[in-house]
């Protein structure tokens, strides 16, 4: 859609300390959203994600995925030069979002109390694995380990021990998800006010709070009652699982309710599986003793017919059965086209690249083409310029590693 209206956004600065996924990823979305987003590196190293693999002809296609719309700005934090040069950043921004181990802000003099003291009104959000405070606030807050303790890899210990590592980084999502509701409740209580906030954002409270279908069973027990029958999204239910089809390609098979098993019954010619007393309590459980006969069926159906074959003829019948593809399958998946899920931005030395749309632009709320991920230090000049540094200032810190060329 073609934006005619004002980003909402525009005119908010947000100083970017973050690296790697959730704090990246959120102020993209902000960004997005017509945000100025300067994002400050460390000088030769910059953001970890910057070294992740694959690559495109240089630099890599996570950095890419999650850095566009920003301008990048190396300065050494260690050097009491370089925090007055991030000092003066924090006079013009709206809004800082940082990643540092509890305690690091602090140790750079980058934390709220500094930023508070420069600007009244700054929104300052810290994103740490475990909260600023805590038993675990000193841990490194990595996904995998977050996750473990959220009560979400353990849904199927009963079935299989030792659970896979997840192949979706959700504790980092789920900081990168909340953190941008986080930053606008605060520039809204800004506008109100005039005051700022200051946002203790853990990844893991935002998976833990995300988790409350996971925990219904131990929430029951927390209240007093037996938590059983558990509600069952996770392969107990034969009619909501993935099944092999005859090629070795899998499926995802969601048939919860009831007028779905009905029309897949009757659809494969096995009536014989409808229960007529089936109810809306029954969509979530294991189906009891049924649930041998279900799988049977619906596993024998799957291996009866190839995946292409058999998604044909769930698509013509509106059947929730699909495909569980592979990456490049997903990417190159006729909805993906249709929605306009992909879109490609000229980089200046990998080419056009390509980059997942953001699900607002269908509403018109997002920039219209986005700028491609900045090298390390690229807007160094430009910044500085900005903030008031002459030329004589910039080649002077420059020449001392303090923000360098």
């Amino acid at each position: 859609m073609t934006q005619s209206q004002p980003h909402v956004l525009s005119g908010i600065r947000i100083l970017d300390f973050s690296r790697l996924l959730p704090g990246p990823w959120a102020t993209q979305m902000l960004a997005d959203l017509g945000a100025d987003v300067i994002k400050v590196e460390q000088p030769v190293v910059g953001d970890y994600s910057r070294h992740n693999p694959p690559n495109y002809k240089d630099s890599g296609v996570y950095y890419n995925s999650v850095n566009s719309n920003k301008r990048s700005i190396t300065i050494d934090l260690a050097n009491p030069e370089g925090q007055a040069v991030a000092h003066k950043l924090m006079e013009t921004a709206d809004v800082i979002v940082e990643s540092f181990r509890t305690g690091v802000a602090k140790k750079l003099n980058v934390h709220y109390e500094k930023a508070r003291a420069i600007n009244k009104g700054i929104v300052y959000c810290a994103i740490t694995g475990y909260g600023q405070d805590g038993p675990l606030s000193r841990v490194p807050g990595h996904d995998l380990v977050i996750q473990s303790m959220t009560g979400l890899m353990g849904m199927s210990v009963d079935r299989e021990p030792l659970p896979p590592v997840p192949g979706f980084q959700a504790a980092d999502y789920a900081g990168g998800a909340v953190a941008p509701t986080a930053i606008l409740a605060g520039l809204m209580r800004k506008q109100q006010t005039g005051e700022g906030c200051f946002i203790d954002l853990s990844m893991f409270d935002c998976l833990f709070y995300m988790c409350n279908i996971v925990l219904t069973s131990g929430m029951s027990r927390l209240a007093g009652h037996s938590g059983e029958p558990a509600m069952q999204p996770w392969g107990g239910n034969p009619r909501y699982a993935t099944y092999l089809c005859g090629d070795n390609k899998p499926v995802a098979v969601s048939l919860l309710e009831a007028v779905q098993w009905q029309q897949f019954c009757n659809f494969i010619e096995r009536p014989d599986l409808i229960d007529e007393n089936e109810g809306p309590e029954d969509r979530h459980t294991t189906h009891g003793d049924k649930a041998p006969i279900y799988r049977e069926a619906i596993e024998s159906y799957c291996k009866a017919h190839t995946r292409d074959s058999l998604l044909a003829k769930m698509e013509a019948e509106q059947i929730p059965v699909c495909a569980v593809f592979t990456p490049d399958e997903a990417l190159a998946d006729e909805n993906v086209k249709q929605r306009g899920l992909v879109e490609y931005v000229d980089h200046p030395v990998d080419g056009r690249i390509p980059h997942l749309t953001n699900p607002l632009d269908r509403a018109g709320l997002t920039k219209d083409g986005r700028t491609p991920a900045p090298g390390l230090g690229q807007n160094n000049e430009d910044i500085l310029a900005e903030l008031g540094y002459s030329e004589d200032e910039r080649q002077a810190l420059q020449a001392k590693g303090v923000v360098p060329s």
